[in-house]
């Protein structure tokens, strides 16, 4: 067994502890179990980086360990500011049933009707070459094919 993972069976002996610090943050339990959960893969992935988490006398740094939990915590704050909750009563399920085959017609015969220099940047784009490298190759400026990529693709989700 190597060097992390001892220092890791030391760190879980501490679970509970490590749980009342979450808790002391204002967290319900089981939120705080999960944020512990968190901070045993930061912790362990440190380790295997090199990172001593241990005094001299073999003791866990809890400071250590305590500002991660409080790093973790302050970045699930940060998460949770923008997440909103809605009751699933509320919500409306519409169900489209689109024909794929007659969706692709559709789509092939209008980029078959545009004007040749577009529907070429919009197909050599779309089939994963980068719009920078395609500027650099072709030596057409990276807006000019940045715009009419974008132009097409806007003309085809009208289309749709």
């Amino acid at each position: 067994m190597n060097d992390a993972e001892n220092q890791m069976k030391l760190v879980a002996i501490k679970n509970d502890d490590w749980i009342r610090i979450a808790i002391s943050f204002g967290l319900n339990k089981q939120t705080a179990e999960d944020l512990v959960q968190e901070m045993y893969i930061k912790i362990f992935l440190k380790l295997k980086d090199g990172t001593d988490i241990m005094y001299d006398n073999n003791e866990i740094n809890y400071y250590y360990i305590f500002n991660t939990l409080r790093w973790l915590f302050l970045d699930l704050k940060r998460k949770h500011k923008n997440i909103y909750k809605i009751s699933i009563d509320n919500l409306q399920i519409e169900s489209y049933d689109v024909n794929y085959d007659e969706t692709v017609k559709k789509v092939q015969e209008a980029l078959s009707n545009m004007y040749w220099y577009d529907r070429k940047v919009f197909e050599v784009i779309n089939d994963g070459e980068s719009v920078a490298e395609f500027s650099r190759k072709s030596l057409i400026e990276y807006y000019e094919l940045y715009n009419t990529h974008k132009k097409v693709k806007n003309k085809l989700k009208k289309l749709l």
